[in-house]
């Protein structure tokens, strides 16, 4: 197995657009996961208004709410879009940090209990 992986300057390059890409998408839903908190319509009684706020936690406020997990998913992202920017070098340093915060954002994964970390090399532009 060789000690470093190299990417060549396109493969970067498409990275760094798809990163782009994915960036963009996820501004949109963050911004439709800041709307989330409207709730109206859900009655006057007590367990209806009991409802509606169960609704705007999971929404917004909570470590594990929509709008706080989407941006943890771009935080994430940028961290990994500009590792490699960097032209790959930075990929390693960001890459455990990166992939623990990627797992942490998923409920099941024991925030990160039993992750393995991928194996890489340094990564070098050619």
């Amino acid at each position: 197995m060789p000690e470093f992986t190299r990417l060549e300057p396109h493969v970067i390059d498409e990275i760094l657009r798809i990163c782009e890409v994915m960036l963009a998408e996820f501004d949109g839903t963050q911004a439709t996961a800041a709307k989330l908190t409207d709730v109206r319509g859900f009655g006057d009684f007590e367990s209806a208004q009991q409802l509606a706020a169960g609704y705007k936690r999971k929404a917004m406020g909570t470590p594990e709410s929509a709008h706080e997990r989407v941006k943890q998913f771009i935080q994430a992202l940028k961290q990994l879009r500009d590792a490699f920017a960097t032209g790959g070098e930075a990929f390693l340093d960001t890459e455990s940090d990166w992939a623990r915060q990627l797992a942490a954002t998923d409920p099941d994964s024991g925030a990160g209990n039993g992750h393995q970390r991928a194996q890489y090399g340094s990564c070098q532009p050619v």
